[in-house]
């Protein structure tokens, strides 16, 4: 397994609300190459962010395609909404999905990438059956519901075992990480297989987006130890 370019995603989670659109301009510039979306609703995880109107209003100001994270209770009840709102990637969670490829296929039906995420405690095996048909699978390297947490360690094995999952159906599906990603770990987390490293403190709690943005994506190490 080699270290990969990273592309990045940065977190609006992490942005200054009051100036959103340069906040997002600023990343734009700075040579993101998604926007990341945390969506919650304050049961599935214990946090309220935003709904279909903030991703409408970020579709008028950015060309970044929108990686909108669904972390809510009733996914299925959205997805329409989400998708005419912009969504170019929409991602919901094994936990809150009891009928997954559904899900899935709705998504794709309203001509939306389709994600699926685990949480850190829940297993791979949770996805095996619906890898082939997804375009991108998130780990969380952090319990969602807040921005600036730790990394969990364990997680590397996690993502690195993603990794293997997804080379030996063949899959193209990008693996993205979320949560505690700093230019730090970037490089362990890369030698463990992501596509996607998505930042939000990290970025937006720094003086130069672009400086960091670009330690990010460079970041290396030789995979050797999370196999």
């Amino acid at each position: 397994m080699t270290a990969r370019t990273a592309l990045i995603a940065p977190s609006i989670l992490s942005a200054d609300f009051a100036r959103l659109a340069d906040e997002v301009a600023a990343v734009e510039r700075g040579g993101a190459d998604l926007l990341h979306v945390d969506v919650m609703d304050g049961h599935f995880v214990p946090n309220l962010t935003v709904g279909p109107p903030i991703v409408e209003s970020l579709k008028k100001v950015t060309k970044l395609p929108l990686d909108v994270h669904l972390m809510i209770t009733n996914a299925d009840a959205f997805l329409a909404d989400f998708a005419s709102a912009g969504a170019d990637y929409l991602t919901v969670h094994v936990e809150a999905c009891p009928h997954l490829h559904r899900t899935v296929q709705a998504v794709k039906e309203r001509g939306v990438k389709a994600g699926v995420t685990l949480n850190p405690a829940t297993s791979l095996h949770t996805i095996e059956e619906i890898l082939p048909d997804i375009d991108l699978l998130l780990i969380m390297s952090v319990n969602p519901g807040f921005g600036g947490q730790t990394f969990i360690e364990s997680c590397l094995h996690k993502v690195s075992t993603a990794r293997r999952m997804l080379d030996g159906i063949g899959s193209r599906a990008l693996l993205e990480v979320d949560g505690g990603v700093k230019v730090d770990n970037a490089a362990r987390i890369l030698a463990a297989g992501a596509d996607v490293l998505v930042a939000g403190s990290a970025i937006f709690c720094g003086d130069d987006y672009a400086v960091t943005i670009a330690a990010l994506r460079a970041a290396r190490q030789p995979a050797s130890v999370h196999r």
